[in-house]
């Protein structure tokens, strides 16, 4: 089969590899689309390293069984691995296992490529008239889905009523934004640098009100009931911390290393909640995958379908900042 194969620092190629097989509890399934993550680009920048090369990355994937009972099943997949026996697994927070992995992480190989093995377990089936492209964002949705679930859950208002912000305008700010307007917000406020995701997010929703950090339009201090840093560096940490309101909420789910921004005496002076957020459950995820079906999240007018054998180049464009998309799907056919 055909794979592209990541094999060292931004360089990617479209290659002859082995067909995967599929052991125990497995199936080997076709792949149709699969999403380039934040933490591909991070593996390909060569800063990861649990992404070894030569590996093939990409977990944001859905296709179709090929082996087994479910054979012929239209299905994306929950890349998440756990042992599925400790507390957490039990208690529906996979998330949290201490064992947990992620396909597309060594020694599990990826799906960008024709063919990958994965857990029978992980499948989640798709409806006949959804697209493996709006399928497989799935998995960055749920992301979003669980933050905003986490969200809501610390507000001493309705979410309607709240003042929401969003700092960061890549693929999972944008969806934390369309999934908080989803479940009630009347308007999110989009924190992001670059010009171009900014007009992106605008585009996706009337709902959304994008400005450039440290402009006119940025939020005053202390004025907003919940914050979602879907960055996670100093600079969006102190942001959150500086606009959340006494009483309020930060959810944090960006994944950059560090602690700078973190106010403690402001957080505890003014009883401020700061939590963090990590991927999601199977219910979300699978919750996910029915709310994108019926098309709960507006137009998805921010993703970009190229061919799987051209992966090289998106990289390279995502890298260079060529993209308007929020998120670019890779597809094989």
């Amino acid at each position: 089969m055909k794979a592209l194969v990541f094999l060292g620092k931004e360089n990617m190629e479209w290659r002859d590899v082995a067909d995967p097989e599929a052991g125990p509890g497995e199936v080997i399934v076709r792949v149709e689309a699969c999403g380039i993550c934040g933490s591909d680009m991070h593996g390909y920048h060569g800063y990861d390293p649990r992404r070894v090369p030569p590996m093939i990355m990409g977990h944001e994937l859905a296709g179709i069984v090929e082996t087994g009972a479910r054979a012929g099943a239209r299905v994306t997949v929950n890349p998440l691995l756990t042992c599925g026996r400790c507390d957490a697994c039990l208690s529906g927070r996979p998330q949290l296992c201490e064992k947990q992995r992620n396909i597309g992480l060594p020694p599990h190989a990826g799906a960008f490529a024709e063919k990958i093995t994965v857990p029978e377990f992980n499948l989640v089936e798709m409806p006949d008239d959804m697209t493996f492209a709006t399928a497989a964002l799935s998995e960055p949705v749920a992301v979003a889905y669980h933050a905003v679930r986490i969200g809501v859950h610390g507000l001493r208002r309705p979410l309607s009523a709240a003042r929401v912000a969003v700092l960061g305008g890549g693929a999972i700010g944008l969806a934390t934004a369309l999934v908080a307007i989803s479940q009630g917000a009347r308007r999110v406020m989009l924190g992001e640098k670059s010009a171009m995701r900014r007009a992106t997010a605008t585009n996706a929703s009337n709902a959304i009100l994008a400005y450039e950090p440290g402009g006119m339009s940025e939020p005053e201090p202390a004025s907003v009931d919940l914050v979602f840093d879907a960055v996670g560096a100093g600079a969006t940490r102190e942001a959150a911390f500086r606009m959340v309101r006494r009483g309020g909420t930060i959810v944090h789910l960006g994944l950059l290393p560090g602690s700078e921004g973190v106010d403690v005496r402001r957080l505890t002076l003014g009883e401020i909640a700061f939590v963090g957020s990590y991927c999601y459950s199977m219910a979300d995820f699978r919750e996910t995958v029915a709310l994108l079906a019926e098309g709960r999240f507006g137009p998805l007018n921010w993703v970009e379908q190229r061919p799987m054998s051209e992966g090289a180049g998106a990289f390279a464009d995502i890298d260079q900042e060529r993209v308007e998309a929020a998120k670019i799907i890779l597809a094989t056919s």
